[in-house]
């Protein structure tokens, strides 16, 4: 899994990935921030060939937070070809998780 600081900048991030990208606006202090951490992880272990995740620190980017209405955390955006097609707010079990990204990729 990848972090907002390896790019030059977020829209980068989405234009040069040939995947998928699911985005995962979290908070270090958001406890089911961290449950959807390791649920993240088992799905990237099933699908990181046809799914690229990003995490984001909502609050170390303020600004892009505000840009897609994070209003909870967690929240997950998945885009295709850099636009917004999916939007899941709170913890998805990976199953379910894996389900709704199943149309998208």
């Amino acid at each position: 899994m990848a972090t907002k600081q390896e790019f030059a900048s977020f829209e980068d991030l989405l234009s040069q990935s040939n995947l998928p990208v699911l985005v995962d606006f979290y908070a270090e202090w958001c406890g089911p921030c961290k449950l959807m951490a390791n649920i993240l992880e088992q799905v990237n272990a099933l699908l990181s060939d046809r799914l690229r995740i990003v995490k984001i620190d909502s609050e170390k980017y303020p600004k892009l937070a505000s840009q897609y209405q994070i209003y909870a955390l967690p929240t997950l955006i998945l885009f295709k070809n850099a636009e917004p097609v999916d939007r899941i707010e709170g913890v998805l079990q990976p199953e379910q998780l894996i389900q709704r990204l199943q149309s998208f990729i």
